[in-house]
């Protein structure tokens, strides 16, 4: 889904008028964005939490050559669902 389809959602969900919807995903968005940088981890019981991780130093190989590459150590996104979000994916099948 792409973000105009998913703010037309929101529209539609909350009754929202498109320039509202609009704003409260930016808002959303950004708000998430702020505190992972922060390093700060952003939890909606039931739908899930959003957290920061510490990724170790990496080198490997490049497969077919004998050229190697080493990915540096770096902080990155996670997102954990919460169980109700689980529970309603899983019953969508």
């Amino acid at each position: 889904m792409t973000k105009a389809k998913f703010i037309e959602l929101v529209q539609e969900k909350g009754g929202f008028t498109k320039a509202t919807a609009e704003k409260a995903v930016k808002a959303f968005t950004e708000s998430v964005t702020e505190a992972l940088v922060a390093k700060d981890s952003v939890s909606l019981v039931g739908f899930g939490t959003f957290t920061t991780m510490e990724v170790k130093e990496k080198s490997g190989k490049i497969p077919g050559t004998d050229k190697t590459y080493t990915k540096e150590a770096h902080t990155a996104p996670k997102f954990k669902m919460g169980k109700t979000l689980k529970d309603a994916v899983a019953e969508a099948k």
